[in-house]
């Protein structure tokens, strides 16, 4: 009786495929392992934030340091990263012009609830790089988005925000939606929520206008909140059209845009709306817009601050419920300013979208050498393998070709053969310190796996 192929795959090779690299991850790590085993009883589920016990590894290394695009663990592996943080790190570990300006800054006070010249220029550079927007600054882009949802709201008057079914924006409650038989409902694996999120929020499938426009002649969406590229859920590329398409669509039937490039602004210099010319009414980046430091910012175009400044003079005495309170401190404003300046430079983009072309033609070559039914997306910098047949048109589709079970032994096999990428979905990044050996080492480990997992029988 033949084996079973998962995503190309005979399963009994899978499996014992899967079962060498974790033994060998296992056995090069005994200090993280006793480590571990000493003190993650202190935290909830064993892990300080619980995302990191989504990684597929027999357990966590612990790192000790990072620089550049390299890793070192406590075990004395280093590592070429091509997570970065998820995103977090894009320009690398501790940019230098970061670490000085954190430095800088750490003599003069972390917090102080109240704003500095250094602000104001960090502004004037928000502006420049990413376009005519009225800023706001958040911790996260969570924060962001949540605010930015708020803001339609009382612009609008209106309850519901439109998603794409499997997008990803941080935690914000109302995007913890799915589609259902066509209906908005739930995510199942959303906990604590007692409310049901379909009175508030509304899915449709990403690259569907049809099913975007239907949802909004109903009169009651007041934004579109999404991606302009889904990056959470296995990549899916929007259509030709569909921006536009989209921008028309709010146009219509007066709902707000609101673009989250938390994740896109690996695209370009000014992230995918820049280089493409979107026109969102709310613009939101995070993660790496400080070189690291825990930093969002939000802007409003300049029609769509005025209609909230009209709203904001009618509203009752209280707090309006955006902001907190050590957000828009200090320590941001001199690391936006020096990833802004000296660090988000056309020279550094074009240094890593040329290497991450490299990297996507390598990957698809090994791809298309061992026969295997995958394929290879790039959106600038970031780069993803997917281990199914594509392009993805969907989050539903985007659901159905993750492969956990290959994603993870690949993972583990990456981390043996010295390289790091996201756990989630089959991420790498380029940064500006990633060397074009390191992108060669990583096709030739991805060669020699898909050699061992491909092989003849």
């Amino acid at each position: 009786m033949p084996d079973t192929l998962i995503a190309g795959i005979p399963q009994d090779r899978l499996a014992a495929f899967a079962a060498r690299e974790a033994a060998a991850y296992a056995k090069a790590r005994p200090k993280a392992a006793k480590a571990l085993a000493k003190g993650a009883g202190h935290f909830l589920g064993g892990v300080p934030m619980h995302w990191m016990s989504d990684w597929p590894m027999p357990h966590l290394p612990l790192v000790e340091k990072a620089h550049g695009a390299r890793i070192e663990d406590i075990d004395g592996i280093t590592l070429d990263d091509f997570c970065l943080g998820d995103t977090g790190s894009m320009f690398g570990h501790s940019p230098p012009p970061v670490a000085k300006a954190i430095r800088h800054q750490a003599r003069r006070g972390l917090t102080y609830m109240l704003p500095t010249e250094t602000a104001l220029e960090a502004g004037r550079l928000l502006t420049e790089r990413f376009g005519p927007f009225r800023w706001q600054i958040a911790t996260t882009a969570t924060d962001a988005n949540r605010f930015a949802l708020r803001v339609a709201r009382a612009i609008t008057g209106k309850p519901k925000v439109l998603v794409f079914n499997g997008c990803y924006h941080g935690t914000v409650d109302d995007t913890f939606v799915v589609l259902e038989n066509g209906r908005t409902v739930n995510a199942p694996g959303l906990l604590g929520q007692v409310n049901d999120l379909s009175q508030t929020a509304v899915a449709c499938e990403f690259n569907d206008l049809a099913g975007v426009e239907a949802a909004l002649a109903k009169g009651d969406v007041a934004a579109i909140l999404t991606e302009p590229v889904m990056t959470n859920s296995c990549m899916v590329l929007p259509h030709a059209g569909f921006h536009d398409g989209l921008r028309q669509l709010a146009l219509k039937y007066g709902a707000l845009l609101i673009m989250d490039e938390t994740h896109t602004i690996s695209s370009g210099l000014g992230g995918y709306t820049r280089v493409h010319s979107l026109r969102p009414d709310i613009f939101v980046v995070g993660k790496c817009v400080a070189g690291g430091m825990p930093t969002a910012v939000w802007g409003l175009t300049e029609e769509t601050a005025r209609r909230y400044h009209e709203a904001d003079t009618r509203r009752g005495p209280g707090r309006t419920g955006m902001g907190t309170t050590l957000s828009a401190n200090p320590m941001q404003f001199a690391c936006l300013v020096a990833t802004l300046s000296e660090v988000m430079t056309p020279e550094n983009y074009t240094h890593m979208e040329k290497l991450a072309e490299r990297l996507s033609a390598g990957l698809r070559k090994v791809i298309e050498r061992h026969g295997a039914p995958w394929h290879v997306v790039r959106v600038g910098a970031r780069v993803e393998f997917i281990c199914a047949p594509g392009p993805l048109r969907n989050g539903t589709e985007a659901a159905l070709a993750h492969q956990p079970r290959v994603e993870a032994a690949i993972h583990t096999a990456l981390i043996n053969r010295g390289t790091l990428i996201a756990p989630f979905h089959n991420m790498m990044l380029i940064s500006p310190a990633t060397k074009k050996a390191q992108v060669d080492r990583l096709i030739a480990s991805f060669d020699a796996i898909l050699t061992d997992l491909f092989q003849a029988a």
